[in-house]
């Protein structure tokens, strides 16, 4: 008998269940669907030892007696072109190796590996440390016996648990008091954006944007048909240019990205008493405020206003970017735009992880996980500058930094003169993804660094990946291009 996979099996039912006969006008029925599987059998689409459905059956998929589907099968047993087998049904003949097909060349049908996370890769959460066991039982708890609500007609805002938590969380964490109807889900932040960008802006409306930022989000504005306009930075953060008429702003007050500082109280109530003045929005993006490991946050911006500023936030850092998964806190009157607004486009966030993680937050095992990530964090801040300090004490300096998931790294005397971009290619020479400041800059002419994520690596996986950079950082000689090892 000749092999017949579950793939062409499942092609020749799909193939089988196609068929269409006309009933109007034409041959009979009988002879159509003869037809039919002879042309099947001609093409190759139905294999030599391919079995085909009962008669019974056959005739209740193609809505035809079983007296027509019978004369069919006959008529091509008679021509050879099928065959019985006692017992077993009927089948495409074997003997017709004119009508083999040839044979398919070999394809490796193996998914390729995930790209591994290469070393000192900013912004990644360490994955390895991500609950499975709890995310699992609230996961099987929510859609083994899923409650009604869930398999009704969704909310566009989310699952009302979720943001019920989530309101409850920001409370608790930011100091932000707001209704669980002022959140809404999404998939992230470029989905929170371009929502944003739909109701607050019309086109070729200024938006004031830092730079360097996140380069999505100016790519959401952008494609929304706004004019993001950049604002410079000092020591403190944004720099809010005399006489903007924007019509709104986004920063990112409690770390700035890449350069880490924080905004401070004096300049936030100058951005909200501009945003007054010019009746302009302000946008909040707070992408990772809760890995603070010394001293006191600052409260957000939102606390200060709770009409004029619109509060952003993921889950990617915090857990995983896999969930794909983002919420954006609003003022009560852009309820009903954004409302609008997803009537048109849908929710693009999935429902499948919304209820667990809700499950997840109201459990205080979500704060239990926050907690114990930014004390392994912590540590692991601590364990990369120790490393730098043994391995590469002239060439990259590290200052702690009381937040976040990276470290600004200055060059040291060893490299004195040597561009950031070069020592970024050095290091990707070796493996490691070390980025150059100045390249966060829209023309690439930003102050020279290096930026270094320390968040997803064990202490002794950032010890051999300092070892590795140090290795690799020695070997080089200016006007040598770097060599992949």
């Amino acid at each position: 008998m000749a092999n017949f996979d579950k793939s062409e099996r499942t092609n020749f039912q799909a193939a089988l269940f196609g068929l269409s006969l006309n009933r109007a006008a034409g041959p009979p029925l009988h002879q159509q669907l003869a037809e039919a599987l002879r042309q099947m059998i001609l093409s190759g689409r139905a294999h030599p030892g391919a079995r085909l459905p009962a008669s019974r059956q056959l005739a209740r998929d193609l809505s035809v007696s079983r007296q027509t589907a019978l004369t069919a099968l006959d008529q091509l047993l008679a021509e050879g072109y099928l065959e019985t087998r006692p017992g077993a049904g009927t089948y495409v003949a074997r003997d017709l190796p004119h009508l083999a097909p040839p044979p398919a060349p070999a394809i490796d049908t193996t998914p390729p590996p995930p790209e591994p996370l290469r070393m000192f890769q900013p912004g990644a959460p360490d994955m390895a440390q991500f609950p499975h066991a709890a995310w699992a039982r609230h996961l099987d708890r929510a859609w083994r016996r899923p409650e009604p609500a869930l398999l009704a007609r969704a909310d566009p805002f989310g699952w009302a648990p979720l943001r019920a938590a989530i309101a409850a969380h920001l409370a608790a964490w930011r100091g932000l008091d707001r209704s669980g109807t002022q959140v809404v889900i999404t998939s992230g932040a470029t989905e929170t954006f371009e929502l944003l960008a739909r109701i607050l802006f019309r086109p070729g409306d200024q938006v004031l944007t830092e730079s360097p930022g996140y380069a999505p989000m100016r790519a959401a504005l952008t494609r929304a048909g706004t004019a993001p306009v950049a604002m410079a930075l000092d020591d403190d953060g944004a720099v809010l240019p005399p006489g903007a008429r924007a019509r709104g702003v986004i920063v990112t007050p409690s770390r700035h990205y890449p350069m880490g500082m924080t905004l401070p109280l004096a300049r936030r109530l100058a951005l909200i008493d501009w945003a007054r003045r010019t009746d302009a929005w302000v946008i909040e993006d707070d992408y990772d405020s809760e890995f603070r490991y010394t001293g006191t946050p600052l409260p957000p911006l939102a606390a200060l206003d709770a009409d004029r500023v619109i509060y952003v936030g993921s889950f990617s850092k915090l857990l995983s970017p896999a969930l794909r998964l983002g919420y954006v806190l609003l003022p009560q009157r852009l309820l009903a735009p954004m409302r609008a607004a997803l009537a048109e486009t849908g929710p693009r966030a999935s429902l499948i992880p919304q209820p667990a993680l809700a499950g997840f937050m109201d459990s205080g095992e979500f704060a239990t996980h926050l907690r114990r990530m930014r004390r392994l964090y912590a540590a692991r801040q601590t364990a990369v500058r120790a490393a730098l300090a043994r391995h590469l004490p002239e060439h990259l300096i590290a200052a702690p930094d009381p937040a976040g998931m990276h470290l600004i790294c200055r060059i040291g005397p060893a490299l004195s003169g040597v561009p950031d971009l070069q020592i970024s290619a050095i290091a990707q020479a070796a493996g490691i993804t070390l980025r150059a400041l100045s390249a966060y800059w829209p023309d690439g002419d930003g102050p020279q660094g290096l930026v270094l994520g320390y968040a997803g690596f064990a202490p002794d996986a950032l010890e051999t990946g300092v070892a590795r950079l140090a290795a690799a950082l020695r070997q080089y000689q200016p006007g040598k291009s770097p060599v992949s090892t």
